[in-house]
């Protein structure tokens, strides 16, 4: 396959994973995402490589990119930020505690938590879903693949069972910009002096 070629092959597969993207599960995620901001709920997102730092963007655009600093923001955070708290939990417990051990600590029931994972079957995601059922925070996961363990065990689930890795990758920040322009454009709607 030649260069041209595969730019164009990616695209198609990228394109093809778009328009396979199930709106309604979009249309839950915001909804949730909504009601915990209104009611000063937590958000919490985590993944592994590429999945990590898009958990980082997108907790940047929910805490920012929503309300463009003229409002309250959602409560976000990134489970994948502070490498001092990644690197002593993987080296005093374990790696697939880095994410679940956070959540014990910082989150409370009813806040959001959204796994980003290509195959869905990460230790370390698959048991942050698992803490966040036992402390009754309701779960989100965008997957890629056949969607894996989190795709079973997750209440909700944004799933395009695209078998490549970046493509899954750019899907999660495709989800992200668009349930962040909702967001935007919502709370627009209610005026520039809302507080929530």
């Amino acid at each position: 396959m030649g260069q041209i070629e595969l730019y164009h092959d990616y695209r198609e597969r990228l394109e093809r994973s778009i328009r396979n993207l199930d709106l309604a599960k979009l249309c839950r995620l915001a909804d949730a995402l909504w009601e915990t901001w209104k009611a000063k709920r937590q958000v919490f997102i985590c993944g592994n490589g590429g999945s990590a730092v898009n958990a980082m963007h997108m907790a940047n655009d929910f805490l920012y990119g929503v309300s463009k600093g003229r409002r309250k923001a959602i409560r976000v955070h990134a489970l994948t930020a502070n490498q001092s708290v990644l690197t002593c939990l993987a080296n005093d417990l374990s790696y697939a505690e880095i994410f679940s051990y956070q959540l014990g600590v910082l989150a409370q029931r009813n806040d959001i938590l959204i796994a980003l994972s290509g195959s869905g079957n990460s230790p370390n995601v698959v048991r942050a879903i698992e803490k966040a059922k036992e402390l009754g925070m309701i779960t989100f996961a965008v997957l890629g693949y056949d969607g894996g363990r989190c795709l079973e065990i997750a209440e909700d689930a944004v799933h395009v069972p695209v078998n490549d890795m970046q493509v899954a990758e750019d899907l999660q920040l495709v989800v992200g910009h668009m349930v962040m322009q909702w967001l935007h454009r919502r709370l627009s709607l209610e005026g520039e002096t809302t507080d929530i």
